[in-house]
């Protein structure tokens, strides 16, 4: 991808900014990245301009490196230390360029796909780097290397095979404290790349009554290369718990088209199944048992008295009844 960056220089070195670009012999050319589709054996030559948005004199050191990308999907290409062992091999360019303040400047570059090589996408990266040196408080300094760079893709010829497999699935379920709102559902499972073309990844996920479709922008997936593997989080919101929640993840990946369009993949369908226990339903229940419980005890003890002070107003009436019998018959006597 080409960035324009303002190198974060030390006390002992000048400010330096430059920018990468693909571009044609006569300049930047407006592509985000470099793509071919190239035969085994086959050379195609292509240019990336360096800018040098200074006002000094700058000279860059070049490299090529194979490419990845990072857990969050951003592209990368390795260390300069790292050894390639792929499409950064197959590049050739020279080793540096020297580049007028404000000026900038077009360096042609190769990509020699070797005979044997794998049908397929494979990543690299080209880039311009300055290595500006810190001072630490002790007296010491170090050299830090800031590169910027362009994403080059190089589509080897043959047999394109994408593929994309999912696993690992795993699922929650976040109850609602509120009895009258549905809770949600997160699926968490992980894709991989198992073909030989880059795949961009968007799907649906469902669950009981809830869904939800991904990725999101704020979790997004990235473009997976072959091999890449990744771990994906899904929140499924509306989930009404109903103790059982069936789901089933709907994943569709787009394979990436060079020339012409892109080679057919096949959407992968993984169904699953949540808990979703209705705790705070269940609660209410429980209060209201116990609400019902207390009125009915508080009737049954009110009956009790009442039937107890009825029980004492027989008694006393019938011994007032004797009482009186016995003084009719005393009188008569």
């Amino acid at each position: 991808m080409p960035t324009a960056t303002a190198a974060p220089d030390g006390d002992d070195a000048p400010a330096v900014r430059w920018s990468v670009a693909p571009a044609d012999a006569s300049g930047e050319d407006g592509r985000f990245s470099i793509q071919h589709e190239v035969e085994p054996g086959e050379t195609v030559t292509d240019h990336i301009t360096v800018q040098n948005l200074g006002e000094e004199e700058q000279t860059f050191t070049l490299l090529a490196a194979d490419g990845f990308t990072t857990r969050n999907g951003r592209f990368d290409m390795l260390a300069s230390d790292a050894k390639s062992v792929d499409a950064g091999t197959w590049i050739a360019l020279p080793d540096e360029v020297t580049v007028a303040g404000g000026d900038s400047v077009v360096v042609p570059f190769d990509i020699r796909v070797p005979e044997r090589a794998e049908p397929g996408d494979h990543p690299a990266g080209i880039a311009a780097s300055v290595v500006t040196k810190r001072s630490a408080t002790d007296g010491t300094s170090l050299g830090v290397e800031s590169r910027v760079g362009v994403k080059v893709i190089t589509r080897v010829a043959g047999a394109l095979t994408p593929a994309l497999t999912v696993d690992d699935v795993d699922t929650d379920y976040h109850p609602s404290w509120n009895p009258l709102t549905p809770g949600e559902a997160t699926v968490t499972f992980t894709v991989t790349n198992t073909g030989n073309t880059r795949l961009a990844v968007t799907g649906h996920a469902r669950a009981g009554t809830g869904e939800a479709s991904f990725p999101t922008p704020d979790q997004p997936i990235g473009d997976l290369l072959p091999g890449d593997t990744r771990q994906v989080s899904v929140l499924i919101g509306g989930v009404i718990p109903l103790f059982y929640a069936p789901g089933q993840l709907v994943i569709t990946p787009q394979a990436a088209a060079l020339e012409g369009p892109p080679p057919p993949v096949e959407p992968v369908a993984v169904d699953f199944a949540v808990a979703a226990v209705p705790w705070s339903q269940l609660l209410v229940l429980v209060a209201a048992a116990l609400v019902v419980l207390a009125l009915t005890g508080s009737r049954r003890r009110a009956e009790r008295r009442l039937q107890a002070q009825l029980r004492s107003a027989r008694e006393e009436g019938r011994r007032s009844a004797l009482v009186d019998d016995r003084v009719r018959t005393g009188s008569t006597r």
